[in-house]
């Protein structure tokens, strides 16, 4: 028992690049089952798909925050690209009795899910390439900065 654990402390611990591991796959395959399941009930739902269109990068708008820097910007895109917003939308819709708010929740469920497909994630204070699946861009194999959590 001694040998295994001074054999664990002498072993050199080093980080992971950020974005690489079975996690990250299951976040990314979460996302593919959100964008198929909101787009299948969107498609049930009887509402324009030119609605759909129109509205499917709306919630990018919040990329404009960064305006403001980097903290207020990660806050207020993190904040729109939380399933917890759409999902307060939608339960909003039905206990309201209106059904004509669930499509632009089904819009957002689905933008959010191929968000999340695609490796964009929820966005740390250090910069917009800082996600939660990862850094985005050239560099990809660097660590990310110990922040407290994405905002």
């Amino acid at each position: 028992m001694a040998t295994i654990i001074s054999t664990l402390e002498a072993a050199p611990s080093r980080p992971k690049p950020a974005g690489t591991g079975t996690v990250v796959t299951f976040l990314r395959l979460e996302g593919l089952a959100i964008a198929a399941l909101s787009a299948v009930y969107y498609g049930r739902s009887g509402a324009s798909w030119w609605l759909f269109a129109a509205l499917w990068l709306a919630p990018d708008l919040s990329m404009l925050g960064y305006l403001a820097g980097p903290g207020w910007g990660s806050r207020i895109y993190n904040a729109i690209h939380s399933y917890a917003t759409p999902a307060t939308l939608a339960v909003s819709a039905i206990l309201l009795r209106s059904p004509g708010l669930v499509p632009f929740a089904l819009i957002w469920f689905n933008h959010i899910g191929v968000d999340r497909m695609l490796g964009y994630g929820l966005k740390y204070p250090d910069g917009f390439a800082f996600t939660h699946l990862g850094k985005r861009g050239k560099q990809k194999d660097e660590v990310i900065p110990p922040s407290e959590s994405p905002c």
